[in-house]
């Protein structure tokens, strides 16, 4: 039995539930928090994802087959997470998905937790011109470094598919960066 395995295995026992979800969290949290934090932009909403995120993992820990890894599995939900709350904020806002995300951009001079520059400011709004995919892809490799392989298992696309998505995505900011 892997080290995950055994892991897994006590995250699903009644008797070490508590202490094996608390290491999960501790081993997680920021890594899960900067993924989301790409996708959502805010610090709110990033706190409230993944939030939402652990408790999915929490009652659904018993569900996970073991097909990928722990942490791509938590990955997935967490993208999942961030994508039904932009859609669900965008939908009450009655904006577009790309109209809410060019919002929570133009919010980020003014979030306390955000440390960019100006380039930074730009390169989110590059960002957010892209298709969904290739956003993910982009903020993935660009910002996590996850490597593609990885990639694969939590988008559950092709490592080629997703290696075209990154090109392209890299191809459309660098012309906005550039257009002026």
């Amino acid at each position: 039995m892997t080290e995950e395995q055994q892991f897994i295995k006590r995250l699903n026992s009644k008797s070490t539930k508590e202490a094996a979800f608390t290491e999960l969290l501790q081993l997680y949290k920021e890594r899960l928090y900067w993924h989301i934090r790409h996708i959502v932009k805010s610090h709110e909403d990033a706190d409230d994802v993944l939030q939402n995120t652990f408790i999915k993992v929490y009652r659904n820990i018993d569900k996970f087959k073991g097909d990928s890894k722990l942490y791509s599995w938590m990955y997935r939900i967490a993208t999942n997470e961030s994508i039904t709350h932009i859609n669900k904020n965008s939908k009450r806002m009655q904006l577009s998905s790309e109209e809410y995300q060019n919002k929570a951009i133009n919010n980020l001079q003014a979030d306390i937790y955000f440390e960019g520059d100006e380039f930074q400011i730009q390169l989110q709004k590059a960002i957010a011109t892209l298709p969904e995919k290739q956003q993910l892809v982009f903020n993935m490799k660009y910002f996590e470094d996850i490597k593609y392989k990885d990639m694969s298992e939590i988008l559950d696309t092709s490592e080629g598919a997703l290696k075209t998505s990154y090109h392209l995505a890299v191809k459309k900011i660098e012309a906005f960066l550039t257009k002026d």
